[in-house]
């Protein structure tokens, strides 16, 4: 059997980057870094309230009476982090949002999770705030799109603008001498005319 008459195969689909480019698009289009770390500075303050550690056969509760707090302020943490992935156009908020309740839990949520949640929601906030989508990419105008040339290559390969013709400056002109007093001249003209040597 040739190849002339081999039956085409589908075309093998490589499933994990299929994946992958997914996820990229996904991550460059939003501020994933900044919900991402909202989202796990959530789990520290929703998580020591309400545990029971045991060091060396002792059971410690952290539960307090600001547990309510600290729950309030963990799940809305994770719903942040999630808003600013799903709806970018408020990252703004959720930003300022997510810094100021991580702020807040210091005092309410045992030390904002012992300190294992003020850094990362901080930085979170930040993040989140300080994102800008990149501009899109400038499309090939007519022809040169058709031709699978690309916006870079049509910018380089169009000559140069004609140079402006420059406009011709204008003389500064001459300001008018004073007219002399019916009596005689300008006592700068006087000055300025030179004396007869005799």
């Amino acid at each position: 059997m040739s190849s002339a008459t081999a039956e085409a195969r589908p075309e093998h689909r490589n499933l994990v980057g299929a994946f992958w480019r997914g996820f990229r698009e996904f991550r460059r289009s939003r501020p994933f870094w900044g919900g991402l770390l909202a989202m796990i500075a959530g789990v520290p303050i929703l998580y020591f309230p309400y545990a029971h550690l045991s060091l060396g056969g002792v059971t410690i509760a952290m539960s307090t009476t600001a547990g309510a707090g600290s729950l309030i302020i963990g799940v809305l943490l994770i719903i942040l982090g999630l808003t600013a992935w799903f709806q970018p156009a408020v990252r703004i908020f959720a930003g300022v949002a997510t810094t100021l309740l991580t702020l807040v839990s210091i005092p309410v949520s045992n030390l904002a999770g012992f300190g294992m949640a003020l850094l990362p929601g901080l930085i979170g906030g930040g993040l989140m705030m300080a994102w800008a989508k990149l501009p899109e990419p400038a499309v090939a105008a007519g022809a040169g799109a058709a031709e699978g040339t690309t916006a870079e290559s049509v910018a380089t390969e169009q000559p140069a603008a004609a140079p402006v013709a420059e406009e011709p400056v204008a003389e500064p002109v001459a300001e008018a001498a004073p007219e002399p007093a019916a009596g005689g001249s300008v006592p700068a003209q006087q000055a300025a005319e030179p004396k007869e040597v005799r």
